[in-house]
């Protein structure tokens, strides 16, 4: 079995090459939240996945043995519930408002521009319809939303480049 300790959030500053050629492993979100995972790699090695609690593999992820080979991550499609406005009667602020009501519930949720992506759950899928939203079972990768501490996305990641923060930016600091 092969140890695999050492996490490069989207492979870091690696060459896309060398993480093109790595072999994958494909986990779906409750799977890549553990701290420790056994599983079978694309070309059949048996690997054992190591985290420092509380972090979580994401969808690009590379993992690197102690030998130093790695190991690509790939989000699994799985059963969720996509949530989109009504185009005809909609308003710009389904989305918002369905992505409020859900983190109220502390629910793991993917935010993309056109809609949202939940777990299934029968309850919450009743609340959003009678919001007037569209909830359609799928079958897709689910990359919930890091939380606000977590600087796996959201304005840490945004802002990984060289420059200070004394100047104008075109997107709203609030």
């Amino acid at each position: 079995m092969k140890l695999f300790t050492k996490h490069l959030p989207k492979g870091a500053s690696m060459a896309k090459a060398l993480i093109a050629r790595a072999p994958t492993i494909t986990l779906d979100w409750d799977q890549r939240q553990h701290s420790r995972l056994n599983g079978l790699s694309s070309n059949g090695d048996s690997v054992a996945l190591f985290l420092p609690r509380g972090k979580v593999l994401r969808g690009g992820d590379i993992m690197v043995s102690e030998q130093g080979e790695l190991l690509r991550i790939i989000s699994a499609d799985q059963s969720v519930l996509k949530i989109t406005s009504c185009s005809i009667h909609g308003t710009p602020l389904d989305l918002p408002r369905a992505a409020y009501h859900l983190g109220n519930r502390h629910i793991p949720i993917e935010i993309q521009s056109t809609h949202l992506l939940i777990e299934p759950d029968h309850v919450l899928e009743e609340m959003l319809k009678n919001m007037g939203l569209i909830v359609q079972k799928s079958e897709l990768p689910f990359e919930p939303e890091a939380g606000a501490y977590e600087h796996a996305s959201g304005h840490a990641a945004h802002h990984d480049h060289d420059h200070d923060h004394d100047h104008p930016h075109h997107h709203g600091h609030h």
